[in-house]
C-alpha cells in the first residue's frame, strides 16, 4: 500500500480504538466474568445447586414440581433440568409477562429454593456481554460493530507493525518508541486466537447472527437437520376427540442462544404422560445426565429433550460429541426422533465447537486459561495503544494522526470490500465512514482553495 494509505488505515486506526474502547473494555472484562460463571455460582448459590431439605420423605419429579407451582402460584413450568450429582435439579418457571425464576428441587425431590433468573451472575455476565444487559435491537448492533470494529483493528495493527516496522531494536528509545512496541508486539501475538474467539461468538450477534442461523435452516447439508428446525408431532389419535386441536404445532428452539430467556406459552394438558415416566423412557432411549426437558407448546406438540454443549447453565455443558436433541410423544412417551452431533452439517459443528471454546470449557481449565490470557493481553493491548497516543499528544491538542488526500489504491479498496463482505454491519459502517471522510476532505479542499 501507499503512505497515503497506511496513513489512512493509521486515522482509521486511531479513531476506531478511540470510539469503541469501552465497549472493547466491557465486553472483555464480562467475558471474564462469565468464563468463571461455573465455579462462582457453585459458591455463591452452593445452597440452591447443592442444598437438601429437611424432609426426608422421597417424592417424585411430578410432586416436586407440582410443590414449585404450588409454592409460586403465577409461574408455571417451561423446562425441567436433570444435572448430575451432586446437583439439585432446576426448574425454569415462567409467568404470563415472560419473568423466569429458577427454582431447585433436591435429591428427594423438595423445593430448596428460588432465584430470579435475570440477575443470576451467569445471566448478568452474559446479558452484559451481549447486550450490555440493556438489550434491544440498537445496542445489539452496536456490540456486534465494536466486534467487528475490533477485527479491523487487529489486522490494521498487523500491517502498521511491519509496515511501520514498530518492532525495530533501537537503542535509547523514547517513551512513545517503548509503548508503541509493546502495543504492537502483543497485539500481533493476539491476533489470530483473537479473532478466532470474536468470530466463534458472532451467532449470537443480531445482524451476522440472524445470517448464520438462516444458512443453517436454508441448508440443511451444512447446517441443522431438518427434523430440528421442524419438530414432530405427538400422535393426536391418543387425546380425546374433543380436546384436539387442528392449529399447528408450535416448537420451541433447543438450541436457543445461551439458554434464551424467551417467554414460552406452555400446554396444560393433563393427558400427556408425567416427567417421571418420559424419564424413564430418556433412560430406555441411553440418553444420560445431564439434560434439559423442555415441555409441549401445543396439543400436539413434542417433549424435547436435550444435551447441549454451549446451555450457559451451570453443571449442563457437555462435549460437542454428545450433543443431541430428541423428541417424545406427549402421550405414549414414545421417542420419535433424535438428532446428534453426527447429523450436522459442518456450519452447525463448527459452531457447535465454536461457542463452547468461546466461553471457555470446550476443554476445561486449559481453556479457560488461554481464554483468560487472551482477554487480559487485549486490554493490555488497549493500555498500551493509548498510552502511545498520550505520549505524541500534545498539549492542548487532539493529535489525531493527519488527514490524507490522496486517492485510495487497489489493495485498499479489496481489504476493505473483502471485511465488508465477510462482516456486512461493518460494510455498512464504512458507508457512514467513507462520507464524513469525504465531508472533511471538501471542507479543507475548499479551505485551502479560499487561501
Amino acid at each position: 500500500m501507499k503512505k497515503g494509505n497506511y496513513n489512512r488505515l493509521w486515522r482509521w486506526h486511531f479513531y476506531a480504538a478511540l470510539f469503541i474502547a469501552p465497549l472493547l473494555i466491557t465486553l472483555t472484562l464480562s467475558g471474564i466474568g462469565f468464563l468463571f460463571y461455573t465455579d462462582v455460582e457453585n459458591n455463591v448459590y452452593d445452597h440452591l445447586l447443592f442444598g437438601k431439605s429437611e424432609s426426608i420423605v422421597q417424592l417424585s419429579i411430578d410432586e416436586g414440581i407440582g410443590k414449585a407451582v404450588e409454592q409460586y402460584k403465577d409461574y408455571s413450568v417451561s423446562k425441567v433440568i436433570i444435572l448430575d450429582d451432586p446437583y439439585n435439579a432446576r426448574l425454569t418457571m415462567t409467568n404470563q409477562d415472560g419473568d423466569q425464576l429458577y427454582a431447585f428441587l433436591d435429591d428427594h425431590n423438595e423445593l430448596v429454593g428460588s432465584q430470579n433468573a435475570k440477575y443470576t451472575f451467569a445471566n448478568v455476565m452474559r446479558n452484559t456481554h451481549s447486550s450490555l444487559f440493556v438489550g434491544g435491537t440498537v445496542v445489539n448492533y452496536l456490540v456486534e460493530l465494536a466486534a467487528c470494529w475490533a477485527i479491523f483493528l487487529l489486522f490494521t495493527g498487523i500491517y502498521m507493525t511491519f509496515k511501520g516496522r514498530a518492532l525495530k531494536k533501537r537503542q535509547n528509545p523514547t517513551k512513545r518508541q517503548s509503548s508503541k512496541k509493546w502495543h504492537a508486539l502483543v497485539g500481533t501475538i493476539i491476533t489470530i486466537p483473537m479473532i478466532i474467539i470474536i468470530f466463534t461468538g458472532l451467532p449470537w450477534s443480531a445482524f451476522m447472527g440472524d445470517f448464520i442461523y438462516s444458512a443453517s435452516q436454508k441448508y440443511p447439508s451444512i447446517g441443522t437437520p431438518m427434523i430440528a428446525q421442524q419438530p414432530p408431532t405427538s400422535d393426536m389419535s391418543e387425546i380425546p376427540w374433543a380436546t384436539r386441536k387442528n392449529e399447528a404445532p408450535k416448537s420451541s428452539e433447543p438450541h436457543a442462544h445461551h439458554d434464551g430467556m424467551a417467554h414460552m406459552e406452555m400446554s396444560d394438558n393433563s393427558n400427556r404422560i408425567s416427567v417421571q415416566q418420559l424419564m424413564t423412557e430418556v433412560g430406555n432411549a441411553n440418553i444420560s445426565k445431564p439434560y434439559t426437558i423442555i415441555y409441549p407448546m401445543s396439543e400436539d406438540g413434542v417433549y424435547t429433550v436435550s444435551k447441549s454443549s454451549n446451555t450457559g447453565v451451570t453443571g449442563l455443558d457437555v462435549s460437542p460429541y454428545e450433543e443431541v436433541t430428541s423428541y417424545f410423544d406427549q402421550y405414549s412417551g414414545k421417542l420419535i426422533s433424535k438428532v446428534g452431533f453426527e447429523d450436522y452439517g459442518i456450519l452447525a459443528k463448527w459452531f457447535t465447537w465454536g461457542i463452547p471454546l468461546h466461553e471457555g470449557h470446550l476443554f476445561g481449565w486449559p481453556n479457560k486459561l488461554i481464554n483468560l490470557a487472551l482477554c487480559l493481553s487485549f486490554l493490555f493491548v488497549i493500555f498500551w495503544g493509548f498510552k502511545t497516543w498520550l505520549s505524541r499528544k500534545k498539549e492542548g491538542k487532539f493529535s489525531a494522526p493527519p488527514t490524507v488526500s490522496s486517492g485510495l489504491s487497489i489493495g485498499f479498496i479489496v481489504f476493505m470490500v473483502i471485511l465488508g463482505v465477510v462482516m456486512p454491519l461493518f460494510g455498512i459502517s464504512l458507508i457512514a465512514v467513507a462520507i464524513i471522510e469525504g465531508i472533511i476532505y471538501f471542507i479543507q479542499k475548499g479551505k485551502k482553495v479560499g487561501i
